[in-house]
């Protein structure tokens, strides 16, 4: 008589580096999996109806009777090992998690058959410390569980075609966040598997090598890294390797391919820290692993005795420049990649791309890009939050046929944007950005500023912000923001309008002269801002170059012969201040704008 067979949800668990470990050690290997074994798998099991039905020395296989307890049990047991990680001071042990829906044999306590096999195959598509699931897993779970996993496609050891996994890892980060991270390679040796292809960029920073030979300046690297990876958390479109994943490889000679493979990420930031003396300088590239290439190195000097504001001042300033390096790189690989391959995140970066020729029809292929991403994915907060921010941006600069309509989509879109994004930075910027756009200040302002708590290290957000202090009638906070902005990201392809935004709060803080300068640095970088020339004009009349301002405003007039005084409200953003719509209205005036 055959066996019976049963669907069962089972859970595979493997101790990464087992081997390794108990070389180095194998009393203190064996006592910490025995502890973790009672104080976190076999005291917990029982509320989440599990049992244990095989151990081996580096893993076991549990069985639940339920989806929602396996997944929501084995998230709840990696966060509490990654805790107790936290707290020790040798080398954390790392779980890998398997999780299937699977028809297996039953023969007793026992489960065999090449389902079993396929679990335990599946574990090893993982996350160090995390969990890779098959997508009828997924698809039986609820919402807000679910939205914790990122798909990924991957050919797993012994099988014929690709499978479609889902993948999450607790973070080790300082703040707590769960952040995503990429998939691992066995760090003992065992196998070679292909790597692992990530539906968004992944990135690992490895731990500063101390070349100062001084030791006790080892706690200002290892300190920096991590203020670096818990700023790189809080950005979503990003997987971060936890650092006690990446901190495996401290004091160790790398090859930045071998670690990107065993990691499974294509971005490596690795640095260096060398005292002199009472100095200190901190080194930093960041490596796209698939070739070898540098994408973006810089070096930094400080003095010991501010070492926490340098240690403060390294972190903002690497997490903003290596933010739009990655961004760029992304974009060429999508360039890169066949049509017919290409999934929400690739039209997104296809769609910011044709952003940076600033042409009407540049806006019809950005948002036909986004909008399709947005099918993709109904859920994508950043695609709706700058499809809106294109909408409004269409708006100034009257590309549209039925405003009405293109302000109701604008709306749609930004609200969308923070609804799904209440916890995405990126998405709030660009959705605040576009409410301020629409003249709702106060949930404008609301917004960028819960985009800044969750990552001040995004210089866009800093950039709306300087927009929405403008209105407020903040014109230095508004600077202070838009010089924090430019800061970060002096590269970025939108520093331009920091410029302009720059010149406007200088006009109506009544510093002409500053104006002046800062609107024709944004009018020689991007031409095609009429803006520029607007507050060029009306600054130098308001100094009183008239003939510089005339001529200015000549040129504008002859470019745009439909700007007058009388449909300014159409372009110009909401003022609060009294009295600032009058003194602009009052310089563009003298500078000779129709009426």
């Amino acid at each position: 008589m055959p066996a019976p067979r049963r669907l069962t949800v089972m859970v595979s668990l493997d101790v990464m580096g087992f081997t390794r470990l108990v070389q180095q050690d194998e009393r203190a290997t064996s006592a910490e999996i025995a502890a973790i074994r009672r104080n976190l798998i076999d005291s917990t099991l029982q509320h989440r109806n599990g049992h244990i039905f095989k151990t081996m020395r580096d893993g076991a296989l549990i069985e639940f009777r339920s989806v929602e307890d396996a997944v929501s049990w084995t998230v709840e047991f990696q966060e509490a090992l990654a805790a107790r990680n936290q707290a020790r001071s040798d080398e954390p042990i790392l779980i890998r998690a398997g999780i299937a829906l699977t028809d297996v044999n039953i023969e007793g306590s026992d489960r065999p058959g090449a389902a079993m096999a396929s679990v335990v195959r599946l574990q090893e598509a993982a996350p160090p410390g995390g969990i890779a699931m098959t997508h009828p897993v997924r698809w039986q779970l609820s919402k807000a569980l679910a939205a914790r996993f990122t798909r990924i496609i991957k050919t797993l050891k012994g099988m014929d075609e690709p499978w479609e996994i889902w993948v999450w890892t607790a973070s080790g980060a300082a703040d707590g966040e769960v952040t995503a991270a990429g998939p691992s390679q066995r760090l003992d040796g065992n196998g070679d598997q292909p790597p692992l292809v990530l539906d968004k960029p992944s990135i690992a920073v490895l731990p500063f090598d101390n070349m100062s030979g001084d030791r006790d300046q080892q706690y200002f690297a290892d300190g920096m890294v991590e203020e670096i990876i818990t700023a790189l958390s809080r950005m979503r479109w990003l997987f971060v390797i936890a650092r006690h994943s990446s901190f495996i490889y401290r004091d160790k000679a790398v090859n930045v391919k071998q670690v990107a493979r065993e990691l499974g990420v294509r971005y490596i930031l690795e640095g260096s820290v060398r005292k002199a003396g009472t100095r200190l300088r901190i080194a930093g590239q960041l490596v796209d692993a698939s070739t070898g290439a540098h994408i973006w190195a810089d070096r930094y000097d400080g003095g010991l005795e501010d070492i926490f504001d340098l240690q403060d001042k390294v972190t903002a300033s690497v997490v903003g420049a290596i933010g739009p390096k990655l961004e760029k790189a992304e974009i060429e690989r999508s360039r890169r990649k066949p049509t017919e391959s290409l999934d929400a995140y690739d039209y997104y970066l296809r769609g910011i791309a044709d952003l940076r020729p600033a042409t009407l029809e540049g806006s019809e292929e950005a948002l036909r890009l986004l909008y399709r991403a947005i099918e993709l994915d109904p859920h994508f907060a950043t695609a709706y939050g700058v499809a809106s921010w294109i909408h409004s941006w269409r708006r100034a600069n009257r590309w549209v046929h039925d405003a009405a309509q293109e302000r109701a989509e604008t709306a749609r879109l930004a609200r969308r944007a923070v609804e799904l994004g209440q916890d995405d930075a990126l998405a709030l910027a660009w959705g605040g950005y576009s409410l301020w756009r629409l003249r709702e200040l106060d949930d404008a302002v609301a917004v960028i500023d819960r985009a800044l708590e969750l990552n001040p290290n995004l210089a866009m957000a800093w950039r709306s912000s300087g927009w929405a202090r403008i209105s407020h009638g903040e014109p230095d906070l508004a600077i202070e923001h838009l010089a924090r902005g430019m800061r970060l990201s002096p590269f970025d392809p939108m520093i331009p309008g920091s410029q302009l935004a720059t010149a406007f709060a200088h006009f109506f803080a009544g510093r002409y002269d500053e104006a002046s300068f800062w609107a024709t640095k944004a009018q020689r970088a991007d031409p095609h801002l009429p803006a520029a020339q607007s507050v060029l004009a009306a600054s130098n009349a308001m100094a009183g170059r008239l003939e510089q301002a005339r001529t200015v405003m000549a040129a504008l007039c002859e470019r745009l012969p439909d700007r007058r005084i009388s449909n300014l409200h159409e372009r110009l953003f909401v003022l609060r201040r009294p009295g600032d719509l009058a003194k602009y209205v009052e310089g563009l005036r003298n500078a000779g704008m129709p009426e």
